[in-house]
This record gives structure tokens, sequence and C-alpha cells, in this order.
């Protein structure tokens, strides 16, 4: 990796995510996950999510619904907050955890929908209905 990807990374990381969010994960940042949290913004973000071959909504969705499938759901629910940024809708989220409902489980899709709901309410930018 160079510093370059570094550096494009870190504009990705923060269209996506926000400001606020990735200035919280530097501030916590020390001596023991320096080196991890550099590779996290060059590998996920300079490498993967500034390819031009998807766009920020597609990509979105697509970690949505693999971190739903894993089980992920705290880090789930930073992403469906981030969708004001790039532009998935809650229908398009409920629609790709149909995909892990039927690929993953329906468990495991149970506990995503309810982690998209507690982050779709907080985000305050979205209507959910029970």
């Amino acid at each position: 990796m160079t510093d370059d990807t570094y550096e494009i990374g870190e504009r990705v990381r923060r269209q996506v995510l926000g400001d606020a969010h990735v200035d919280r994960a530097e501030e916590r940042a020390n001596s023991f996950d320096e080196v991890f949290q550099r590779y996290i913004t060059e590998a996920a973000w300079g490498s993967v999510w500034s390819r031009p071959q998807l766009d920020r909504r597609t990509r979105s969705l697509l970690t949505i619904a693999l971190l739903g499938a894993l089980g992920h759901y705290e880090e789930l629910e930073m992403h469906v907050r981030s969708t004001g940024n790039t532009g998935a809708k809650a229908s398009e989220i409920a629609e790709a955890l149909l995909h892990v409902a039927v690929y993953a489980g329906v468990p495991a899709a149970n506990q995503a929908f309810a982690a998209a709901k507690r982050a779709l309410a907080a985000a305050d930018s979205r209507e959910v209905s029970d």
C-alpha cells in the first residue's frame, strides 16, 4: 500500500462515514492498533470502496448484506447510518436484508433487520414502521 492509497482511503472513508465518525475513530487509535487502522483505511476504503466499477450506493448495500449475513450487527448499524451519504434507501436496505434471509438464514436476517431499524430510527432521516 502507498501513501496515495491511504490518502484516497481517508477521503472516501470520510465521505461515506462522515468526519465525526472518522475523527472519533482516529482519537481512539493508539500504538496498539495504529497499524490496523491504517490497514483498514488503505485496504477497505483506498483499495475497494474507491474502485469505480460499483457506485457507493451499491457498495453500501453489499456491505450491509454481508455484515448481516456474518452477524456483525454493530458494524451493520454504522453502515446503515452512513446510507445518508451513500444514497441507499431504507426500502433498498430491506431488500438487501431479504437476501440475507434466503442465503444466510432467517435468524441472521431477523437480527440484521432489528439492527437496521435501530440505526434508521437513530438517524431520524427515514420512517421505520413495525
